[in-house]
């Protein structure tokens, strides 16, 4: 049972650290409210969207549905040019202006992203298809398959509230916005990166 807790917790540790298009929305959300409280629609979204992710992913759904040439094909189609337009919006991202009300996103508008970088990322869903879910075969008892994914949920929830304070924290610090800059430069060129690998996942499935 330990091991498949610390399992778990290490995998999905490792697969939220990179910074990709839900990692940065939830960092600068926190950046640019005057309260970290003020950015929790977008964190709990951000949670209860990879929860139902990784519950899927466990019980082998999400296999299942991946294995359909027609879904693979939508998928990926929706996942490349998004990658693209979200890679494109935080490279031109206004950092000077990050706390001003209008980069602050309303609560309602905060979970529509939050889901949109979430279940349209498909390097997140893969990651958590590919990963997770084949990572969970090896439980075959039902008490630390259930424990595997806790783990792995707890891990994602703990990691997004942080990313929401880390934000926050360096935007207080940061009053020029130079740091949130780079970050975003820096993010924006790695979600490109990941667009082109879905991109040639597009042209085998369809070549």
């Amino acid at each position: 049972m330990l091991g498949a807790i610390l399992h778990g917790m290490i995998l999905s540790f490792g697969l939220i650290l990179p910074l990709g298009p839900q990692n940065i929305f939830l960092f600068n959300q926190g950046a640019a409210h005057s309260k970290v409280k003020f950015a929790l629609p977008a964190v709990i979204t951000a949670s209860l969207c990879d929860t139902f992710l990784i519950v899927l992913a466990v019980l082998g759904v999400s296999v299942i549905v991946m294995t359909i040439p027609a879904f693979q094909l939508i998928f990926f189609a929706i996942g490349f040019f998004f990658l693209i337009y979200i890679g494109w919006s935080i490279w031109n991202s206004n950092t000077s202006e990050v706390n001003k009300k209008h980069a602050a996103m309303t609560g309602k508008k905060q979970a529509m992203f939050a889901i949109s970088v979430s279940i349209l990322n498909p390097h997140a869903v893969l990651d958590t298809v590919g990963v997770i879910g084949t990572s969970s075969i090896r439980y075959t008892a039902i008490p630390e398959k259930i424990a595997f994914a806790a783990a792995c949920i707890l891990v994602s929830w703990v990691s997004f509230f942080a990313l929401a304070y880390i934000g926050k924290t360096i935007r207080s610090i940061d009053k020029e916005g130079k740091i949130v800059r780079m970050i975003n430069k820096v993010s924006a060129i790695m979600i490109w990166g990941v667009s082109l690998f879905i991109g040639y996942q597009l042209y085998k499935i369809i070549f």
